[in-house]
């Protein structure tokens, strides 16, 4: 019975683990003058690029428009290691109220991600905690590599019913 729920509780862990979409971590919170949705692809990687991105969207509570010197910052925190810290300004996407940052998620683990907006209606912060875990999905190359023995097995299979079937279509000249 252990070994069954020892099982359960690493297959949950495994789970969790991100390799797809963004997803939300935050939706549609009211916070001071604010609506706020946080979308997330948190991946981790070696090579130091930004792979964790961070789609931030601020609309005010009142209906209007987001006033163009809004600022959203966008901290992360690793929980295991506070002195881990990376903060970015997000920058405007399509219109003034999404906004975009991409930050350097060096290690796998748990992050706490804190928005901090600041603009016209005052300040407001949201924070959320997210897992970031390496992309396992492979290159874009590597699926020539992964479907070349499925080509392969394919193409010598309609090879074979070509050939089958001129053979039934050709005369018999042995008389």
């Amino acid at each position: 019975m252990l070994r069954v729920m020892v099982a359960i509780v690493m297959a949950s862990s495994l789970v969790r683990a991100h390799s797809g979409p963004p997803f939300p971590i935050v939706s549609n919170q009211a916070v001071g003058a604010y609506v706020v949705s946080i979308w997330t692809d948190p991946d981790t990687t070696d090579d130091g690029s930004a792979g964790g991105r961070f789609w931030v969207t601020v609309l005010p509570r009142q209906g209007a428009t987001l006033h163009p010197e809004t600022r959203v910052a966008v901290t992360i925190v690793a929980i295991e290691d506070a002195s881990r810290t990376a903060t970015v300004i997000a920058e405007p996407l399509s219109g003034v109220s999404s906004r975009y940052a991409a930050l350097v998620m060096d290690r796998e683990g748990r992050y706490r991600v804190r928005a901090d907006i600041d603009g016209p209606l005052g300040p407001a912060d949201v924070q959320a905690e997210v897992d970031a875990t390496y992309d396992l999905r492979p290159p874009a190359g590597m699926l020539a590599l992964y479907l070349a023995p499925f080509l392969v097995v394919g193409f010598l299979w309609v090879k074979l019913l070509l050939r089958r079937r001129q053979d039934r279509r050709a005369p018999d000249v042995t008389a």
